[in-house]
């Protein structure tokens, strides 16, 4: 969604590297195109205003004049100045002193509220909580059963004792939720509430109704992250209305320009607590602004990266795996380079993954190239193998690979490079493992490869390089001679046996004299 206000920022800060210090008409330049790319990303025009004065202002103070690299500082001042504008600091959710917490999603209709009911429950169902879904959507045909479905999905309870379909109080529903919840000890009950294809008074009655019956501990306002300029619009309407404590963005993994969302949480003042980037119900998680601030400037989102990783990844296999290789490659067999591939896809997109890296916008074309077949046809040819091949690679022959590739499907070139690349990641690891830092790299403090891993070889000293002339290396070798039967005091002819190659003389050079200019320093 914020490919094309990345690239523009990027090409901006092109244009400041390099460059020893930054000049009135400098900043006024990358402060245009800055406004140009934020307006151009549909953010909305005060923000725009605010943003660049305030970047404008602090680019022109000492933070920059005496820095360094000041296209750095100046990098530096627009990311902090776009975790401003999303919200600042991660807002967290408020749970209730005394069981059942009450959550309202409130939005327009086609926001996503009644899917983003069953993703904000799994993820807390993540958080050890035991949610309840709530449906007093009972306007939308079949809202009610959407829910329901989209509630077995996550594995999460659900309460919807009216059909809907137009039939229903849903303020009622609502009421009698939070004693149900109470009941079955539910401690988080959220309630996904009907919406509109615009704001009008019935919506806002109803809505503010539902608010006053459960007296909820947040309200949170669903928006289309796609919506465009409107979603300011509707989100002053709906604080105004009914009034909500945080914001969540939906359908974050679009192609639309979302410089509209980022615009909320400084128009409305209130924060945009969670995001949702894709159709499945495990793609949604909490909104941190300085992780999106980095992601928009190709700084990447290492935290949220790790924190998919953690979640995937046993720390008991992990540790299994790092024993195995650290005794050595042959260890590390191709049934655990397949689980490893697993273990990997488990944790999402591959090119979302690859996104998530420092710098990756440059190569943003071949990340969206990336095929996430590729996996299950490695997958496919591994599982064609028998349980020696995949133990011992290396028994891989030609008639083998022929008949790996007609069982898996693949070709026999795919083989042979599975093969290859296997042996290839095989020997990077184990080194890893080992502590030699990776292939290629100096050995750095702290990562392997350093003092004992690989010894600094000193080159030999030539010796005296003896002429091609047959007659003139028999008068060498005469002088050199006669040189040895004077003994040790003999020196070379041309220095004078001095090792700065000054004339041979007594104690003090003999009759060398300094210069008259050097004299002055001898005192």
């Amino acid at each position: 969604m914020f490919d094309t206000l990345s690239d523009r920022l990027a090409n901006t800060f092109k244009g400041l590297r390099g460059k020893g210090r930054l000049s009135e008409a400098d900043i006024d330049a990358a402060a245009r195109e800055i406004r140009i790319a934020l307006l151009e990303a549909d953010v909305a025009l005060p923000v725009v205003r605010s943003f660049i004065a305030n970047v404008k202002e602090r680019a022109r103070g000492e933070e920059v004049s005496k820095a360094l690299n000041p296209g750095q500082q100046v990098l530096k001042i627009v990311n902090d100045e776009l975790v401003t504008i999303l919200g600042g600091e991660t807002r967290r959710l408020r749970f209730a002193k005394t069981a059942p917490t009450v959550i309202m999603l409130a939005g327009l209709q086609g926001a996503g509220k009644t899917t983003l009911a069953g993703k904000l429950g799994l993820w807390l169902k993540g958080q050890g909580h035991t949610p309840l879904l709530v449906a007093c959507d009972l306007q939308r045909p079949n809202a009610v059963n959407q829910l329901s479905v989209v509630a077995d999905r996550a594995g999460v309870a659900f309460y919807g004792p009216q059909p809907g379909n137009g039939i229903g109080d849903p303020v009622q529903v609502a009421k009698d939720s939070v004693e149900y919840a109470r009941t079955k000890q539910h401690d988080i009950v959220i309630v996904d509430t009907a919406g509109r294809l615009g704001i009008d008074q019935e919506l806002m009655q109803q809505a503010a109704d539902i608010r006053d019956a459960v007296s909820p501990d947040e309200i949170l306002f669903v928006v289309d992250a796609m919506i465009g300029q409107d979603a300011v619009n509707t989100a002053e309407a709906f604080r105004d209305g009914v009034g909500f404590d945080g914001v969540v963005l939906s359908k974050l993994d679009g192609d639309a320009r979302g410089g509209a969302a980022l615009s909320i949480a400084h128009v409305t003042g209130k924060q945009i607590m969670f995001a949702s980037n894709g159709e499945k119900l495990d793609e949604f998680d909490a909104f941190h602004p300085d992780r999106m601030a980095g992601r928009i400037l190709d700084m990447g989102d290492m935290l949220t990266l790790i924190e998919q990783a953690e979640k995937t990844f046993s720390q008991a296999e992990a540790e299994k795996m790092a024993a195995k290789l650290a005794k050595g490659p042959k260890e590390f067999t191709l049934d655990d380079f397949l689980a490893q591939m697993e273990q990997v896809r488990k944790m999402g997109s591959i090119s979302k993954l690859l996104g998530m890296l420092p710098g990756m916008g440059q190569i943003k074309d071949q990340i969206n190239n990336i095929d996430e077949r590729d996996v299950d046809r490695m997958a496919a040819i591994i599982k064609s193998m028998t349980p020696a091949e995949r133990h011992d690679p290396t028994i891989i022959n030609g008639s083998r690979r022929a008949r790996i590739a007609k069982g898996s499907g693949a070709e026999v070139s795919a083989v042979k490079s599975l093969v290859e690349r296997f042996f290839d990641a095989r020997k990077m690891m184990s080194r890893m493992a080992q502590g030699g830092g990776m292939p290629g790299m100096p050995g750095i403090p702290g990562m392997g490869g350093g003092p004992g891993r690989q010894k600094k070889q000193v080159k030999q000293a030539k010796g005296k390089r003896k002429s091609g002339n047959p007659m003139k290396r028999k008068e060498e070798e005469a002088a050199a001679a006669a040189r040895r039967e004077q003994g040790p005091q003999a020196v070379e002819p041309a220095t004078g046996g001095n090792p700065f190659g000054l004339p041979a003389g007594g104690q003090n050079g003999g009759d060398f004299d300094l210069p008259d200019e050097f004299k002055k320093f001898m005192k």
